[in-house]
């Protein structure tokens, strides 16, 4: 059960990123996730919005709608919003798909790999973890000085990834970053 673009059934469905309710027969996206309550380990799916799932999961609406066969309505203003810089990291704000780069907003966080602080303003590259609280688990970003990010992930095409999911980046934190991988 991979992500997918669908007519809703009902008008039952709320929107994961803005919490409105997600109209009868119109298109939505339904991001795949492990159902919690299966005993025998299935998923099911966070809906959204197209248009709101275009700006908070830009690559999976992409892969989505490749292999979605029928006609997307307004798909020049979703074509805009995929197409658009991820914004700004914050509360509440959708990020960009794992793994990313960006410039850290506090020096709270500390380095998955070596276990020391980000500095504020320096670069941290954000890879996906899971986060067991002992009645369910969580994923979120974890973040990695890119000094320590080949060596944690172990992925040698990390820079390319990164680059393909932050398309705004400025050339020259991407140089920046490049170096420092």
């Amino acid at each position: 059960m991979p992500d997918l673009i669908e007519e809703s059934k009902s008008n039952r469905a709320t929107c994961r990123t803005c919490k409105q309710k997600i109209d009868k027969a119109v298109l939505r996206f339904g991001e795949e996730t492990p159902n919690t309550f299966s005993s025998d380990g299935g998923s099911s799916y966070f809906w959204h919005h197209l248009a709101c799932a275009a700006g908070k999961v830009p690559a999976k609406v992409r892969a989505a709608m490749v292999n979605f066969g029928g006609p997307i309505p307004d798909r020049e203003k979703l074509e805009a919003i995929l197409a658009a810089p991820p914004r700004a990291s914050g509360k509440g704000a959708p990020r960009a798909a794992y793994p990313y780069a960006e410039r850290a907003s506090t020096s709270r966080s500390k380095c998955l790999h070596c276990g020391s602080a980000i500095e504020k303003d320096s670069m941290r590259v954000a890879v996906e973890r899971e986060v067991d609280t002992g009645s369910f688990a969580a994923t979120g970003p974890g973040y990695l000085h890119p000094g320590c990010a080949a060596e944690y992930t172990g992925d040698e095409g990390l820079i390319e990834k990164i680059k393909a999911n932050m398309p705004a980046l400025a050339p020259e934190e991407l140089a920046v970053l490049a170096a420092q991988l």
